[in-house]
Formats: C-alpha cells, sequence, structure tokens
C-alpha cells in the first residue's frame, strides 16, 4: 500500500517513473521493517509522509512498535537499512521517547521534475 500510495503522489507531481525507483525500494524496505520488527509481538498502524519541494523528496516513515532491538530469529538477511542508506542520500533513524522507530529519508530528484 505504501509503495503504490508513494507512486501515485509523485506521479501525481510529475515526476518521471524512472526516477523513483530507489523510492520505491526504500520506501517498501523501511515500511517492511516496521511490520516486520516493529509489531513482530503486536500489530500497528505505520505512518508515511511524503514532501516533494523542486528537487527533494523528503519521506517519513513512522511507528510505534517496539523499536529497533537485535532479533536472533530475524526472517530477514538483515539488509534493508544498508540498501536504504545506499539509495537515499540521507537516512536519519530515531527512537522516539514513547516507543517505536522513525526513518527520515531525502532523496533528490530529477531536477526536471515540478
Amino acid at each position: 500500500m505504501a509503495r503504490r500510495a508513494l507512486r501515485a503522489f509523485l506521479v501525481a507531481r510529475g515526476v518521471d517513473p524512472p526516477a523513483f525507483s530507489d523510492v520505491l525500494l526504500a520506501v517498501s524496505e523501511v515500511v517492511t521493517n516496521a511490520v516486520v520488527h516493529g509489531y513482530r509481538e503486536a500489530t500497528g498502524e505505520v505512518a508515511l509522509e511524503a514532501d516533494h519541494r523542486g528537487d527533494t523528496l523528503r519521506l517519513s516513515v513512522a511507528d510505534s512498535g517496539s523499536g529497533m532491538a537485535p532479533r536472533h530469529d530475524s526472517p530477514g538477511l538483515g539488509l534493508g537499512l544498508p540498501l536504504v542508506t545506499s539509495v537515499a542520500e540521507q537516512v536519519e533513524i530515531e527512537a522516539p521517547a514513547g516507543g517505536g522507530t522513525h526513518v527520515t529519508m531525502r532523496f533528490t530528484l530529477d531536477p526536471r521534475s515540478p
């Protein structure tokens, strides 16, 4: 759902789809981490916010799950966040005082995009 919503947002803003393939990959990884790791013992919501100004896209993904902690039974390979940091220009990960995880990513899109 997050990928579809973000794709629709970017297309509506006139961004050329090939210009945001890395963005969709990154948001998929971060949202998947929130679901698989943050809500491993419960269910909850994941919030996605997007701000596109000029050639800059800022994404925020937040959950109120159990936060980031080592997981010995992890179903993944542990490559998600390293992948995100390799495609985004900036990644910030915060652990809010009330719990959960907040990831902010910044991308530069094609400067010809509105």
